[in-house]
């Protein structure tokens, strides 16, 4: 269906500029406004063609679906949405009589002007033009921007909008997440999990003892969790307690909510094993 819509817009396109460099219209209109526009359409539908036979090519080579996309399609369409705005501008200076000798001074002008008053507003366009042409974020990751965790599920000109864990929808400015602390737990070659907790120095047995005993506690998890990942440390030592971290890492795996589910129940089994076997 997409290739039937680029195949019209193309015969569209062919049929206008044919009526353009025909003179067809001249003799119905005058040198005018109306030209003006003419051409603008017919720029609009190029560029728009143009931009749809890219994602098209784009996502055959790479074998998206329909409704996937990457860093690169994205990317792109920030670029589209950006020349339509510029070329909106530019077409509105053109109908106020500007000439084009002096189109691209008042452009910057005029650029430059808007870059002052919005400031606030052309950062996020940067950085999520920075962040969307980079391998460092892309859909679907799952990453830590400062204190916000989740999925991204969006890129656009000035927000990303992450899923959390409870199914909250957060969307986060691009330049509050260019310029944020990055986990990108997706890319990272571990998918560490760590549970912290206190004991008292009395406590019975022995750390390597505790450590095979927390291990035992989340064996039915096992299939899930790379075999030599399992350790317990000893982060600190106080008066009458002493600080501990049991962590593991989970195996690689696209299904986040099994993934999700498998960190809750393994933190709860090793919760509830401290509890009741504390003095």
């Amino acid at each position: 269906m997409k290739g039937f819509y680029i195949f019209i817009k193309t015969v569209i396109l062919i049929g206008l500029v044919y009526i353009k460099y025909n003179g067809i219209i001249d003799g119905y209109f005058e040198e005018s406004h109306f030209h003006k526009i003419f051409n603008y359409i017919i720029f609009l539908i190029t560029l728009n063609s143009a931009y749809s036979i890219f994602v098209f090519v784009y996502k055959k080579r790479k074998k998206l679906k329909r409704r996937q996309a990457d860093n690169i399609l994205f990317g792109a369409r920030n670029i589209y949405y950006l020349i339509l705005a510029l070329s909106f501008l530019g077409l509105i200076l053109s109908l106020a009589g500007i000439k084009a000798g002096t189109l691209f001074t008042t452009l910057s002008i005029v650029a430059a002007a808007i870059a002052v008053v919005t400031k606030e507003y052309i950062s996020p366009v940067i950085a999520g033009f920075h962040i969307a042409l980079s391998k460092t974020l892309s859909i679907n990751d799952y990453v830590k921007i400062g204190e916000q965790k989740g999925k991204i599920v969006d890129l656009n000109l000035t927000k990303l909008k992450l899923l959390s864990d409870d199914d909250d929808l957060i969307a986060i400015s691009n330049e509050k997440a260019y310029f944020s602390e990055i986990t990108n737990y997706t890319k990272g070659n571990t998918r560490k999990v760590g549970i912290n907790f206190e004991l008292p120095l009395n406590f019975p047995g022995t750390i390597d003892s505790l450590e095979s005993n927390l291990v035992d506690e989340i064996l039915e998890f096992s299939n899930f969790i790379e075999p030599d990942s399992y350790f317990l440390r000893v982060e600190d030592i106080k008066k009458d307690s002493f600080n501990l971290k049991f962590f593991y890492i989970l195996k690689k795996n696209d299904d986040r909510v099994l993934e999700k589910q498998i960190r809750k129940k393994t933190i709860r089994k090793v919760i509830n094993y401290i509890k009741n076997n504390r003095v």
